[in-house]
């Protein structure tokens, strides 16, 4: 076998990345514009030996989800802004028992019923404080076809290694154009690990700060309790307990923040010299890096960072990268989201300005051109 050659949607890139990573279950909820990922894992999951179930809504979704993961499969839900609002508590749960999800996000115009089939970065902030409490997720954004593939197999991967819900971030154009993409004869992939059997002394969380356990499955044969409540090593409720509070919250958070640099993918041009630099994320940036190599073709020193991580946010190397920026531009289709985080983080020393579009169509590289020279 060789590698495979593929001229498809985003949408169907997803699919095929999910089957890839070894996904064999998925549940979900038609919605605009992600229903194609679920219509082509409804025919290729059964020739797989996997299960396709449409639920009867997006709450029912996760958490069917949720409970496949714990049977031992690796497991996937596709949504838009809407969904993702449904899924917010079951999200904080998965994050609590420690439970590997994959959730794709074909972001549409909002609030509400909004543009169900226009674009939108809309829901960034959702996959970050959606669900309450402290906790940490990863979000993951692509910017073509190749990388719907490509970033839904690092998401498969990031949720087995962290044991948490990962996010693919997409929108209504990247899910609905078409790309070649290549598949590769082999696909890197991380198994689903379980401890080894052991007796009634068997500790399920006890891991280490930072770090987290090999995951038990239904039906192995092991002794485990799950449960959202506050629980201690064993599994066990414990909600009296500020310690034990604060040791299991903190783990949850510290194994993505402080592996961060580890997590986080980015990608930049220029920089060496850049005293503009345009930082996006997403579709905006094809405009982006068209906008800056125009840029330099006039003389102007304007560099291009993306981000193809982008929660947890990777604020040290985006600190080192830009240590000679004085002005950073961030085009996000929104009224202005990371922008906040990238204005935290990078405000102290370079002034943050936000090209924000909404209403469904992208921003042209003459307009981000057009900002870039403003000054």
């Amino acid at each position: 076998m060789a590698d495979k050659e593929y001229f498809v949607q985003g949408n169907e890139a997803c699919a095929l990345g999910a089957l890839a990573a070894g996904c064999r279950f998925f549940a979900g909820y038609p919605i605009t514009p992600s229903t194609e990922i679920a219509e082509i894992m409804s025919k290729k999951l059964p020739t797989v030996g996997g299960h396709f179930v449409q639920m009867e809504d997006e709450i029912s979704a996760i958490g069917a989800i949720i409970g496949a993961s714990w049977g031992g499969q690796k497991v996937v839900t596709a949504t838009s802004g809407p969904g993702i609002s449904l899924m917010q508590e079951n999200i904080g749960y998965a994050t609590m028992t420690e439970t590997p999800i994959v959730i794709i996000n074909m972001q549409r115009g909002s609030p509400s019923t909004g543009q169900p089939t226009r674009s939108a970065q809309a829901d960034m902030m959702q996959t970050r404080w959606g669900s309450h409490g402290d906790y940490e997720t990863i979000s993951l954004a692509p910017s073509s076809v190749q990388e719907c593939f490509d970033y839904t197999v690092k998401a498969f991967n990031l949720a087995e290694k962290y044991r948490c819900p990962v996010f693919v971030m997409a929108d209504e154009i990247v899910g609905h154009m078409r790309e070649k993409i290549t598949v590769p004869e082999k696909v890197e992939i991380i198994p689903r690990t379980m401890p080894e059997k052991t007796d009634d002394t068997y500790l399920p969380y006890n891991a280490k700060s930072a770090q987290t356990t090999p995951m038990p499955s239904f039906g192995e044969g092991f002794n485990i309790h799950v449960t959202g409540l506050t629980h201690d090593e064993r599994g066990y409720p414990n909600t009296d307990d500020a310690d034990v509070h604060t040791q299991l919250v903190t783990r949850l958070c510290d194994k993505i923040l402080k592996n961060r640099n580890e997590i986080s993918q980015i990608e930049s041009e220029y920089m060496e010299d850049a005293d503009t630099v345009v930082l996006s994320y997403g579709i905006p940036s094809r405009s982006a890096l068209t906008a800056v190599k125009q840029a330099r073709e006039r003389d102007l020193k304007v560099g291009y960072i993306k981000l193809g991580v982008v929660w947890p946010f990777p604020e040290e190397q985006l600190i080192k990268l830009t240590q000679n920026a004085k002005r950073i531009i961030v085009p996000e289709l929104n009224l202005g989201q990371v922008y906040l985080e990238v204005d935290r983080v990078l405000g102290k020393h370079a002034n943050v300005e936000l090209l924000s579009k909404i209403g469904g169509a992208l921003h042209t590289p003459k307009e981000i051109l057009d900002k870039i020279m403003e000054e």
